[in-house]
């Protein structure tokens, strides 16, 4: 595969290894993580936002890190899951922690799975690493491998904004990420949104679930 660009060099080395020493192995370890920073479990979050779906369609998680969210969603009862990840390193720990889900390397900016292969695509913190001259580049391609729901949680802010991360610059960007998406792509509807403020902060992400029509 090749590097394109500065974000996806980082991520694809030794700033990626590094995400995934300090981030969630398990779902215990990221829903405590996530009461802790935003006062809801992450699967209670999901539940929320997808309960109501059918639990055999096919779902995949662009940036999947080790796994995590695709675990919660198969602990959920979803059967037909996909991740990719840019980091080689990531997607064998992945595939190390993880049973009967299907794990690959790839990048957001050429997802490598035909169009509308999938009934749900989703990110979740991904977006917000993505160059904001790449942004619309990878939202197109979400669009292009879904058939029906793109699903995702980002950082949020009412403009684009820069954020210096982990003191490297270049790296975070946080933005009104289901607003950018309804305004690049017409025939996107808002199912659903919900702002998370964090407890230590001022940071707020926001979670969101978009249908074509």
């Amino acid at each position: 595969m090749i590097k394109t660009n500065f974000q996806e060099k980082q991520w694809a080395g030794k700033f990626g290894d590094a995400y995934l020493a300090r981030n969630p192995k398990t779902i215990e370890e990221m829903d405590n993580r996530y009461l802790k920073a935003v006062g809801i479990k992450r699967t209670d979050l999901n539940k929320e936002f997808l309960n109501k779906l059918n639990r055999s369609i096919k779902i995949l998680e662009v940036g999947c890190n080790a796994g995590v969210q695709l675990m919660i969603l198969q602990k959920m009862g979803f059967k037909n899951l996909y991740g990719i990840e840019i980091n080689p390193r990531t997607v064998n720990v992945a595939k190390s922690l993880t049973k009967d889900i299907n794990l690959i390397q790839g990048t957001i900016l050429d997802i490598p799975f035909k169009d509308r292969y999938f009934d749900l695509v989703f990110t979740s913190g991904v977006l917000t690493h993505i160059a904001p001259s790449n942004v619309k580049k990878a939202m197109k391609e979400i669009y292009r491998c879904t058939k029906k729901y793109i699903w995702g949680l980002e950082t949020y802010a009412d403009k684009y904004t820069e954020v210096i991360y982990r003191g490297n610059k270049n790296m975070l960007w946080k933005t009104n990420f289901p607003k950018l998406y309804l305004d690049f792509l017409k025939d996107l509807k808002m199912i659903k949104q919900k702002k998370l403020p964090y407890s230590a902060n001022n940071d707020v992400d926001i979670m969101f679930l978009l249908k074509k029509y």
